[in-house]
C-alpha cells in the first residue's frame, strides 16, 4: 500500500504540482486546502504517512493547524514537513519533522516525503 501524503495548500496550481510529483513517485496524495479542511479529513479517520504543510492560508493556517493537531492524540503523531515561502520566526515551536522552503525543488520534496515516511515506518494493517 501506497504512503498517503496529506497536501495542506491553499494554492492550487502547487497543491496540483506536488500532487502529481508525488503520485509519479508512488505516493498517494490527499489533497486540503486549509488547516480546517485538513482537520477534517484526518479526524474523519483518513489516513495520513506524513502531511506537508503551508504556514500561510486564508481560514485555518499552518499554525493554528498544527497547534490542533498536537492536541488530537489519534493524529498528533503524523509527521509534520513545512512548506512555506514566510517568515520562519517561531516555527521551531511547530516541532516539525523536516522545513522545505518554497520555491520547492521536486527533488527535494520526494527526498523528504521519503525520509520521512522511512523513519515512521510501515502503516499498521487496518482491523478486520
Amino acid at each position: 500500500m501506497a504512503d498517503v501524503v496529506l497536501i495542506v495548500e491553499d494554492d492550487p496550481s502547487t497543491q496540483d504540482l506536488m500532487a502529481q510529483m508525488l503520485h509519479l513517485e508512488g505516493f498517494a496524495p490527499v489533497t486540503a486546502a486549509d488547516g480546517r479542511e485538513a482537520l477534517q479529513y484526518l479526524q474523519s479517520g483518513g489516513p495520513a504517512s506524513v502531511i506537508l504543510l503551508d504556514l500561510m492560508m486564508p481560514g485555518m493556517d499552518g499554525w493554528a493547524f498544527r497547534r490542533r493537531q498536537l492536541t488530537d492524540p489519534r493524529i498528533a503523531g503524523i509527521p509534520i514537513v513545512i512548506v512555506t515561502a514566510g517568515d520562519l520566526v517561531g516555527v521551531e515551536q511547530l516541532e516539525a519533522d523536516a522545513l522545505l522552503r518554497k520555491p520547492i525543488f521536486v527533488e527535494e520534496l520526494i527526498r523528504v516525503v521519503r525520509v520521512v515516511c522511512l523513519r515512521r515506518g510501515p502503516e499498521p494493517e487496518p482491523p478486520r
